[in-house]
């Protein structure tokens, strides 16, 4: 029999086994030295500020070892416990590591520390107490920021997925059934590209994560059903050169792509035109186009909505290494997504 209780979320926490988080640590430490070395009643003096710096990167490491190992614990606290957990690791390292090098200080005699055992250890608390609260609210109300861009961007996809065209719909149902007596394996092919694009569309598999080699089939499969029912006036040049298929790619990012090139640039021309589909990768990255025809006039609604979805879907799943571009050039509608190649993994919602 299944818990009732809803199940609870882990608080996000900082990676401590990362590089971002052990610089972080070590900026404040090292920041915190300086400020105390430019202090007006400081002498100044350069042995002190390399002992200084020394023992705030030995924190730093010891810290963020701890952390590290600690890290899969303190995930299972609820709410804002996580964070507290944090805080008494940071406070128990640095009363153990000040000790330690006090005693050491003292048994070879090297004179690098001038304040009493007490005092330097309580010192060094009261520093890592504030200053270690300070950097753990940041990390909280960097976390929930992130809670919320992913629900924004989770929400949009959703609403993607719910949004089926009508006319797209009830044009390939009428393809379908012009097929069923002249063609009738036509139109089971046909059925068969239908019920794929709307388990994408309606988030049957359950994540919003998909691939590269997904993506494609999927696009092809929407213009095997609009090639149907445009005929000549549709065609594609696909000039894709040897992609990674298992590139992770948030799911129906570049089919409304496609889906816009065919709607707003081939559509409305009585003669048809050309899509082309680019790809390519070249410098760590990858490269994607997708172009059509401009009609004599613009149709409305155009390309705004789509690509300002596609837009903040690529900067929340890729960052600022990722780019989408999108315009008139020589004649046609391009739209450009650069996306690096070493893309980090997903983030769960």
């Amino acid at each position: 029999m299944s818990d009732p209780r809803p199940a609870r979320t882990p608080s996000p926490l900082p990676d401590f086994c990362r590089l971002p988080a052990v610089a972080a640590l070590f900026a404040v430490g090292a920041l915190t030295v300086t400020l105390m070395w430019l202090a007006p009643d400081n002498p100044h003096g350069w042995r002190g500020y390399s002992v200084g710096m020394l023992f705030v990167s030995w924190l730093s490491v010891l810290i963020a070892l701890a952390l590290c190992y600690a890290r899969p614990w303190l995930q299972r606290l609820g709410g804002w416990m996580p964070y507290a957990g944090v805080w008494l690791v940071m406070m128990l390292v640095v009363a153990v590591a000040s000790a330690c090098a006090r005693w050491m200080d003292l048994a070879l005699q090297l004179e690098l520390v001038r304040v009493p055992p007490a005092a330097f250890v309580r010192d060094n608390l009261l520093v890592t107490a504030l200053l270690g609260a300070a950097m753990l609210r940041y990390f909280y109300v960097l976390a929930q920021w992130q809670a919320r861009l992913a629900a924004v961007a989770h929400a949009q996809v959703d609403a993607l997925q719910a949004r089926i065209r009508p006319h797209f719909l009830f044009n390939s149902m009428n393809t379908v059934a012009a097929l069923v007596r002249v063609d009738p394996a036509a139109a089971e092919r046909t059925i068969e590209d239908l019920c794929e694009l709307f388990r994408a569309a309606l988030g049957a598999t359950g994540t919003h994560e998909g691939t590269l080699g997904e993506e494609l089939a999927l696009i092809e499969r929407y213009l095997a059903i609009e090639q149907l029912r445009l005929g000549e006036r549709l065609r594609v040049r696909r000039e894709l050169d040897p992609l990674p298929p298992d590139y992770p790619l948030p799911r129906l990012l570049l089919q409304p792509l496609v889906e816009n090139a065919v709607r707003h640039g081939i559509q409305p021309l009585r003669e048809g035109g050309e899509v082309r589909l680019r790809g390519w990768h070249e410098a760590r990255t990858l490269h994607i186009e997708i172009d059509n025809p401009l009609p004599p006039s613009p149709t409305s609604p155009g390309h705004g909505h789509g690509l300002t979805n596609v837009r903040q879907r690529v900067a929340y799943r890729y960052g600022t290494r990722a780019t989408v571009e999108a315009g008139p050039r020589e004649g046609r509608f391009v739209v450009a997504l650069r996306l690096p190649l070493d893309a980090p993994p997903a983030v769960a919602a």
